[in-house]
């Protein structure tokens, strides 16, 4: 009788655990889908809000047509980045960052060049020369892509816009970036507008702090080529934090802060492939192009002008890397100048 007791005990001790585990793991099991529900919905809602596509995008023609083609996952690419300054009682507000990517896959090789806000180009939709930010002033991320290939000759395939509330949010979700202050400077903080100082070496800024950082030019000794390292290191961190495995759990966050303050072109079918060529090139070193120039002021305005030889070299290398076989034909421009260089040594 007392063994049958206890096997009865163990009996019910048996289904009382496998019931417990039963019950954890049902309650984890709908975590776990709720999350995955929720996520879901949240990434719906957000590409939706995010997907602004260029007018060209809507219209069949064949004017269009260059633009018009398949990506396939290895190939190659650009990307124009567009930080934007709103201003009251503006439709658009100004672009305050500017910045073309190439990007080839194949080579596994990305080219960057920042277009400072001053520089003086010719806005094709308004028919004459001006700040490159007053194009976006004037007719949004249209006439902004539009001027930008004019300027560098080539087609932006892709953009992404967010304003400076949509960066700092960002920012501040991954929590925050670490970078390596190049020398030390003060900057005024939007919003409460107060100072801060940047100490040379290792900081962990926030969103508010971040976007500071980036936007400072005046008082860096390299002008916009240091602003533009300083954007790249902050742009980078972001794109680190935000693909770590440490951040999954801030996933839902990060699309709610995307979604409310981002807009782009790229359909979310192209979101999958995107993602998995950053995995296999995110190591890769960033080529950063510069648009060397002068200052100038015309009749009382400010303006950069873009020297002529500088800009042909930009435009050269950027085309470089949209060739799949871009390596090649730069080790072969390399291998013929000098092979002229020691003709003429002779």
């Amino acid at each position: 009788m007392a063994t049958s007791r206890r096997i009865k005990r163990k009996s019910k001790t048996r289904r009382k655990i496998l019931y417990t585990v039963i019950v954890v793991s049902m309650l984890l099991l709908s975590g776990v889908l709720v999350f995955a529900i929720n996520l879901s919905l949240e990434t719906r809602n957000a590409t939706s809000k995010m997907y602004e596509p260029l007018e060209r995008d809507t219209k069949e023609s064949d004017v269009n047509d260059k633009y018009k083609k398949a990506k396939a996952e290895d190939s190659a690419f650009t990307l124009l980045l567009a930080g934007i300054e709103n201003q009251e009682k503006a439709k658009y507000g100004r672009s305050d960052v500017l910045i073309v990517a190439t990007v080839n896959p194949k080579t596994e090789k990305i080219s960057m060049v920042s277009i400072p806000r001053d520089t003086r180009v010719y806005i094709p939709d308004l028919g004459y020369q001006d700040k490159i930010n007053h194009s976006y002033a004037n007719g949004g991320i249209n006439y902004t892509i539009n001027t930008v290939e004019n300027l560098l000759d080539i087609p932006i395939d892709y953009y992404v816009s967010t304003d400076f509330q949509g960066f700092e949010d960002i920012v501040n979700t991954v929590g925050g970036v670490d970078v390596e202050v190049p020398f030390t400077f003060k900057a005024q903080l939007t919003g409460s507008l107060k100072w801060k100082t940047y100490t040379k070496g290792p900081m962990s800024l926030n969103g508010n702090e971040a976007l500071a950082y980036v936007r400072m030019r005046k008082k860096d000794p390299q002008g916009d080529m240091g602003r533009n390292i300083r954007q790249k290191q902050v742009i980078q961190e972001i794109i680190n934090k935000g693909t770590s495995v440490s951040n999954i759990t801030k996933i839902d966050d990060m699309i709610k802060d995307v979604g409310n303050n981002v807009k782009t072109n790229i359909p979310a079918s192209e979101y999958f492939s995107l993602i998995k060529m950053y995995q296999k090139i995110k190591s890769s070193p960033i080529e950063q192009l510069q648009i060397e120039g002068y200052d100038d002021t015309r009749k009382g305005v400010y303006y950069f002008i873009p020297k002529d030889e500088s800009l042909e070299e930009v435009k050269k290398q950027l085309k470089l890397n949209l060739d799949d076989f871009g390596q090649n034909a730069q080790s072969e421009i390399k291998t013929n100048k000098q092979s002229d260089d020691y003709s003429i040594g002779e």
